[in-house]
């Protein structure tokens, strides 16, 4: 039988979603907490020119356009800074029109010109957990997307330092955000690199690869296989606490049982915590991105915390030079157009900048109206147990923002409220939907359910059939395993084991 090999075209339109520069910088900008936005800021500022911050007389002057007596009022330090800024301007056009050439660096602030006011600063020397990771990856041999994707993973982690989100789901989200085509065996390869940094555990999926991990980085003293024996193997029996069962199906003598749990106690399972401390401090420092404020009379009003990022402005003289660029570009040396179309380009960079800034504000405005509106009755008492069930997507819906947008707003962003600061993520709660057809808030019953744990017989615990039946007697019908879920993520043991707690109290 002859096989023929045929070559074919044909034409099909396929619908292709692309970012522009402008979005990934909105996209990029909307995601950074506080301390990061505002070191973006001032980074911005010193690499580009063309982009100023407003001053007070600015302000009294319209749009930045000053008077003669206004400039003759302004500040020793203000014109020294402009003068600055306009010998860096005619230093980097000289160079331009000489060397055909754009110069990597314009402009540059140093910061430590500013002596004991940047000291002052409290995130000046801090060294943060995504800094930390990153300094790492750039030690490894990677390429330019692969950074990129690596970046990306980094800033997956969350607090405990665990990559929650499965591999199709980031792969997806490069693809469609930051139009970046990596598959998922390529994924896993990148993050067994993460999972080389230190410390160990970092990057894990769960608590056992966290575990394991650390072990395998650990030096053999002859107990190194017995832990990962004990994990890979007997993991459900672990996190119960059934040593006796442990012992019995490792053939372990109560020395060597002695002897792990004192190995599996130098073990982290939070490896991010370790990351959460700042060099040079001993406490990471929680900056609140929304400040919320309840009256007495439960009128609820909310602020957004702007911190040190000024209002920002585009140079005048970089928009006249534009200016006499279009009236006069026929009558000019192709050396000035090239030093002209340079300050064009910063212009349009600090505009487009000014408006990622102005879209930013405007997102985190609206959502947290949004979460505000939703859970109103909560901000007015504080009481987690009046959380209504809200996902992203009803913010989504109530906004109109898309579900990855409200995602990222929602993470690694702080609210202060009265009754204490909160990440964001703190407000969002998961639906139970009982048999009749009623919707309630899964905080609402572990909250009913931890309570009624506490006051319980500490002599008699009950068992999650009790449990479950005392919840229905409050209100709360739900299933037996819904109570077992629950307790386990509430971290609360089995009635056995809080006998025994209470028994060796």
């Amino acid at each position: 039988m002859n096989v023929k090999l045929i070559q074919t075209q044909k034409q099909e339109q396929k619908l292709v979603q692309r970012l522009s520069q402008q979005q990934m910088l909105q996209v990029k900008l909307l995601e950074m907490p506080l301390t990061e936005f505002e070191e973006s800021v001032n980074a911005e500022l010193d690499d580009n020119p063309a982009l100023e911050t407003v001053s007070s007389d600015d302000a009294l002057y319209d749009g930045g356009e000053r008077s003669a007596e206004g400039a003759a009022e302004e500040s020793f330090e203000e014109q020294t800074e402009r003068e600055e800024r306009e010998d860096a301007l005619d230093s980097a056009l000289e160079n331009i029109g000489r060397d055909d050439e754009m110069p990597e660096t314009y402009y540059a602030y140093d910061k430590r010109s500013s002596g004991a006011d940047y000291e002052e600063m409290v995130y000046g020397d801090t060294v943060s957990f995504y800094d930390k990771l990153k300094e790492q990856m750039n030690e490894e041999n990677l390429t330019e997307e692969q950074q990129e994707v690596m970046e990306y993973l980094i800033g997956s982690l969350d607090d405990d330092g665990y990559l929650r989100k499965d591999m199709e789901t980031i792969s997806d989200e490069l693809a469609i955000y930051y139009n970046i085509d990596v598959t998922v065996s390529q994924l896993h390869d990148l993050l067994h690199v993460l999972q080389s940094f230190d410390p160990a555990g970092i990057g894990a999926r769960d608590l056992q690869e966290c575990l394991l991990l650390q072990i395998e980085r650990r030096e053999d003293r002859g107990t190194k296989g017995l832990l990962r024996e004990l994990i890979t193997h007997h993991f459900e029996a672990f996190i119960k606490k059934h040593w006796n069962k442990i012992q019995e199906g490792m053939n372990l003598s109560d020395y060597q049982v002695e002897e792990l749990q004192q190995e599996i106690r130098r073990l982290n399972p939070k490896p991010g915590a370790s990351l959460g401390e700042t060099q040079g401090r001993n406490l990471q420092q929680i900056t609140p991105d929304f400040i919320v404020d309840t009256a007495d009379d439960g009128t609820i009003s909310f602020s957004i915390n702007s911190g040190h990022v000024p209002e920002l402005k585009v140079s005048p003289s970089f928009t006249e030079m534009v200016e006499a660029y279009k009236n006069n570009k026929d009558g000019m040396s192709r050396q000035t157009k090239e030093a002209l179309l340079y300050a064009k380009e910063k212009v349009d960079k600090a505009q487009g900048f000014i408006e990622a800034v102005k879209q930013r504000r405007h997102t985190l405005y609206i959502t947290m109206k949004a979460i505000i509106d939703w859970q109103r009755r909560y901000f007015q008492d504080g009481d987690e147990a009046d959380l209504r069930p809200m996902i992203l997507k009803d913010i989504a819906d109530k906004t109109g923002l898309d579900i990855s947008t409200v995602s990222r707003v929602s993470n690694v962003k702080y609210a202060q409220t009265r009754w204490g600061t909160f990440p964001l993520r703190h407000f969002f709660s998961d639906g139970y939907v009982t048999e009749d057809g009623e919707e309630m808030s899964t905080r609402k019953i572990k909250v009913a359910l931890k309570e009624v744990i506490a006051h319980e017989d500490k002599q008699k615990p009950l068992s999650d059939e009790a449990l479950t039946k005392l919840m229905a007697d409050q209100g709360y019908p739900i299933a037996r395993r819904t109570v077992a879920k629950y307790r386990e993520q509430m971290g609360l043991p089995v009635a056995r084991l809080r006998k025994e707690i209470a028994s060796s109290k």
